[in-house]
């Protein structure tokens, strides 16, 4: 006999169906980051190779490494929901990276979810569930004494959410926060070391969908096909470092009005170059300069738009050492952040026309190397 089905039990019948797919589709998407024997897929940064290791099945941090010292996933990840758990017991104090940078701060450039054992009444930007030291949780449900604590973090930029312990902490509109928009969108994961032996396990994350549209403008020497020299300077394409000295320019072959530009800097002693905008075909067109100018007493210092804002403060840079270079502009506004610090503010610019951008070489034996150079629109 031919068996018969309701018009409603086919409806719940389907609905498990397309619920046992959706279930499967997002566990396809879930990766597990620890193994609970290994730190592979990690990398130990700023620190020796015993600041982390792994006991029980747990990722421990040594108590004998300090800041800045950080372990950092081999992966980058834009959007996300990254789930785990941490042990407090007593006085402890630590951190999660994410949207953290190749070079600079990862606290400043990106992003920190900050770990305090105290059961702060109200709520503050260094509680448990702060992002650090910007946004106090709404609250604080911390387990302290000798227990295991649950987080998680969805990032689906613009929205940024913060569970702590089932409870949500943090539901942001990062597009809205002057401060936090222009963090990295893109970035690694990670933990930060405090010298406090906190232990980490059950780590699980799962990509959400990618919203970030880049121009990339140089990251391989074919990439130079996007540019042209002028004058004389030397211009080494060294992989993914694009290396300049001597006094010339490199112009791209597009335009851009209002943009979003990014790159990382590494610059040598005393050096002195740029990162030019709205300019011509010619290097001897009108453009807007930002100086990279490793000079801190001169009147227009590394970050400084020449000749119209000095940097305020002088950014925290050293010799030879990469930098997080970040510049905004739209309309008469120029943004300019280095190393997540935001060094430039104003609305001075009188050539709202799009142009080209240039990279300037200013002088022999002052040289300058770029990498992961890229602009998008900025709205």
């Amino acid at each position: 006999m031919r068996s018969t089905v309701s018009s409603g039990e086919k409806t719940r019948r389907q609905f498990i169906v397309i619920a046992s797919g959706m279930t499967t589709s997002l566990q396809a998407q879930e990766k597990q980051l620890f193994d609970g024997k290994t730190l592979r897929g990690w990398t130990i940064e700023q620190g020796p190779e015993t600041a982390f290791f792994v006991e029980n099945g747990d990722v421990v941090v040594h108590p004998g490494t300090n800041f800045p010292c950080w372990l950092r996933s081999e992966e980058e990840y834009e959007n996300f929901d990254w789930s785990g758990e941490v042990f407090l017991k007593a006085w402890a104090n630590g951190g999660l990276y994410f949207g953290a940078p190749k070079h600079g701060p990862a606290t400043e450039c990106g992003f920190k979810l900050n770990i305090f054992h105290k059961a702060d009444a109200p709520p503050l930007k260094e509680s448990v569930g702060a992002i650090f030291p910007v946004v106090a949780p709404s609250k604080v449900t911390v387990k302290g004494k000798a227990e295991w604590n649950q987080f998680r973090i969805r990032m689906d930029w613009p929205t940024l959410e913060v569970w702590w312990n089932g409870e949500q902490v943090q539901r942001l509109n990062l597009d809205q926060h002057e401060e936090l928009k222009h963090r990295l969108r893109r970035g690694f994961i990670g933990i930060e070391s405090l010298s406090y032996p906190l232990r980490y396990r059950n780590f699980l994350i799962t990509r959400l969908a990618s919203k970030e549209k880049w121009e990339r403008l140089y990251q391989a020497p074919g990439d130079m096909n996007q540019w042209f020299p002028t004058e004389a300077a030397s211009w080494e394409t060294l992989g993914e470092v694009l290396r300049a000295d001597g006094l010339g320019y490199l112009v791209s072959k597009k335009t851009y009005q209002d943009f979003a530009f990014e790159c990382y800097v590494r610059a040598s002693r005393h050096s002195n170059g740029g990162i030019l905008f709205r300019g011509g075909k010619e290097a001897t067109e009108p453009r807007y300069e930002i100086q990279i100018h490793d000079v801190a007493g001169a009147v227009y210092p590394t970050g400084s738009l020449y000749g119209l804002e000095r940097a305020k403060p002088y950014p925290k840079v050293k010799p030879e050492e990469w930098f997080l270079f970040q510049l905004f502009v739209k309309g008469k506004r120029c943004v300019v952040r280095i190393n997540g610090e935001t060094v430039v503010d104003c609305e001075k610019l009188d050539r709202l026309t799009s142009g080209t951008l240039l990279i300037q070489a200013h002088q022999k034996g002052s040289w300058i190397e770029y990498k992961d150079l890229r602009v998008k629109p900025w709205s």
